[in-house]
């Protein structure tokens, strides 16, 4: 387990944790198709908080793409680098999900989060943010739509909506089970929407939420419980 600081010069407000975020959407990249579905490597990432303790822990699990099955995985704890503010949690994750990824013994691939890229009140969730900071492909598959609309998907496993504001398109609602509530994938940097939807589905064949998150959440939860263990 890796253990992390606040980088230095991490910001401390919420004015310049915009600006940060303002600079980086720029380099967001939106015109590569990403790599091929059920292929090569794929690695999801979670955190987990105890805020009375002001500890985070982050897991990042590697997958063969075409088994499933778990190639690598690495965790970090640190402390909680930026206080809660909605549209902003990506400053209070990022220190401990990067060096999770860094601890990793492989390349991670197509990186997964359990969260947002695009489909963000300013456009640049976790998958946006974290993208663009290491350069590899990532996408957001999320629980919940955030504040954006959408139709409900029909009912048969891979139908999928549109995820709106207003009408610009920021996502998708995707069926991963039949007749089950959909998901929500957005693009976070360098991989199409359709390609971030194929994903989803080749990484779901039994539950509604992505293995690659399944198995990051779980590892995460470890990882916090062992880290704050006799703090009581």
């Amino acid at each position: 387990m890796t253990t992390v600081p606040i980088p230095a010069g991490w910001p401390a407000t919420e004015e310049q944790a915009r600006a940060v975020q303002d600079e980086l959407r720029e380099r967001v990249v939106l015109d590569e198709p990403g790599p091929l579905p059920g292929s090569g490597r794929v690695t999801g990432v979670d955190v987990a908080y105890d805020d009375e303790r002001d500890v985070v822990a982050a897991a990042a699990v590697v997958l063969d793409g075409a088994t499933l099955e778990v190639v690598a995985e690495a965790t970090a704890v640190g402390r909680v680098s930026f206080p809660y503010v909605p549209g902003l949690l990506a400053f209070r994750e990022l220190p401990t999900v990067l060096a999770a990824l860094d601890a990793l013994p492989v390349p991670p691939g197509l990186v997964v989060c359990d969260g947002y890229g695009l489909a963000h009140p300013r456009r640049f969730g976790l998958a946006g943010h974290l993208g663009v900071l290491t350069g590899l492909p990532t996408i957001g598959v999320a629980k919940n739509p955030f504040t954006f609309s959408y139709d409900d998907p029909a009912p048969a496993r891979g139908s999928g909506s549109p995820l709106l504001s207003g009408t610009e398109e920021v996502g998708r609602a995707l069926r991963t089970r039949d007749a089950v509530k959909p998901v929500f994938v957005s693009v976070g940097h360098r991989v199409s929407l359709d390609n971030a939807c194929a994903h989803t589905l080749a990484l779901t064949p039994a539950y509604r939420i992505p293995e690659t998150t399944r198995r990051a959440d779980a590892l995460c939860r470890r990882a916090l419980r062992e880290a704050t263990k006799g703090d009581g």
